[in-house]
């Protein structure tokens, strides 16, 4: 079992939640982890550069001059690559980079990456939080108190709208639903911080 601490919104400890390994498979599966990754950083590149082949240049397709008898190299078109204004050998063409992954597959990465945040140490479980409006300031007060000064991800319950208005401003903070997060969401920030309803909802799916 892995002993979780739970903090008040001013960084005290505030209670402990017990989590079994076995609810997020039991182990850490790297190689589940290093797919997720690859295929996150595939999806994102857009593949929109493209650049013109001789047979996209404009221009006439005929011989420049003769082949031979000139006293001057062998020529083809104006649209050669030797050429300038001509085509571009090997040119880059629009392409898809995009990667898939089962579902399943994708759920057994994410439940990796929270066990291994889990198994460092490096998740922390906010109880307490509750702003009426808006408020960057107290958002950056509570994870200041918290100890976190690099990167973090900030998971909330779905529909926490206020909360989501408060952090999504602050430098190095991401901040998801906890029912949409992904494998590379875990792995990419150096503390995860989930309040206390997000922690608690991803446990029950995780029981049943």
């Amino acid at each position: 079992m892995i002993q979780v601490k739970i903090h008040s919104a001013d960084g005290q400890e505030a209670g402990q939640i017990q989590v079994d390994e076995a609810w997020f498979g039991g182990k850490v599966r790297l190689e589940l982890l290093r797919l997720a990754v690859k295929r996150h950083e595939a999806n994102q590149r857009q593949g929109t550069v493209a650049t013109k082949s001789r047979g996209l240049v404009h221009g006439s397709s005929k011989k420049i001059f003769a082949q031979k008898h000139t006293g001057r190299a062998r020529a083809g078109t104006v649209r050669s690559p030797k050429r300038r204004g001509g085509g571009v050998t090997f040119a880059k063409v629009p392409r898809d980079f995009s990667l898939g992954m089962p579902k399943k597959m994708r759920r057994q990465a994410l439940d990796s990456a929270l066990l291994a945040r889990l198994l460092d140490r490096e998740v922390i479980v906010v109880d307490g939080l509750k702003l009426e409006q808006p408020k960057t300031k107290e958002v950056a007060r509570m994870l200041k108190a918290l100890g976190v000064e690099r990167s973090c991800l900030l998971a909330l319950p779905t529909g926490e709208t206020v909360l989501y208005k408060s952090a999504r401003n602050l430098a190095r903070v991401r901040v998801r639903p906890a029912s949409d997060l992904t494998a590379y969401d875990v792995l990419w920030p150096s503390r995860v911080v989930f309040t206390r309803p997000a922690f608690e909802a991803v446990l029950e799916a995780r029981k049943n």
